[in-house]
């Protein structure tokens, strides 16, 4: 299911945007009722990196949008008796093939952080944006997906006044262990820095 999306126009070509909050780089528009109104005057100020299988351990299947859109069968695997009436979303979803899917509007409060704190702040909903990885935190996540969360990742800090990123683990420890120790920080934030420095020009030869 695709959103209407937009039409950008830019160097000649017509490009589809699907995300309500005009994003670059947005695959598809699922829209999700798991949502609600931020409280009045809550900036998003954090970046919070989850992931997410469904069954668990298998990529590519319906069973997250299905969980995020209040679709999923509980008949239709052992594990989802469990799960399939929570209310539970988040703003975006990368597939492993680097796909990018929007449930939520920005603007909007997504319910994916539940309950939770960052630097003595509670509620993260309130203030956050909420990024699933389809992974399990075991298996190294790909090239793709490291690719499309550094250029949402722009994307979103260009938009909002975003000061910090964290896991899901950092902000509910002991409680989720997400994104997990498959997850390169390291080579996350490397890239997210070198993305963001303007190249030099090289001297010219006299």
């Amino acid at each position: 299911m695709k959103g209407k999306g937009t039409r950008e126009k830019g160097k000649g070509k017509t490009r589809i945007s699907a995300s309500p909050d005009g994003l670059p780089g947005v695959d598809r528009y699922i829209p999700s009722p798991n949502h609600d109104a931020r409280p009045a005057g809550v900036a998003v100020e954090l970046l919070v990196i989850h992931h997410i299988s469904l069954p668990p351990g298998r990529f590519g299947g319906p069973g997250i949008v299905e969980l995020f859109t209040n679709r999923l069968d509980p008949a239709a695997h052992p594990f989802y008796a469990a799960i399939a009436d929570m209310k539970v979303s988040a703003h975006f979803l990368v597939r492993r093939d680097g796909e990018l899917i929007q449930f939520v509007p920005c603007a909007k409060r997504a319910w994916h952080a539940g309950e939770s704190s960052w630097k003595g702040r509670t509620r993260c909903n309130d203030f956050s944006v909420g990024v699933e990885l389809e992974g399990t935190g075991e298996i190294p996540y790909t090239r793709a997906q490291y690719q499309r969360l550094v250029q949402l990742t722009r994307a979103l800090m260009a938009r909002f006044p975003i000061a910090d990123i964290a896991g899901h683990s950092d902000i509910a420890p002991g409680r989720k262990q997400d994104p997990g120790p498959s997850f390169d920080w390291d080579r996350y934030r490397a890239t997210l820095e070198a993305r963001a420095k303007p190249r030099t020009a090289r001297p010219k030869r006299t």
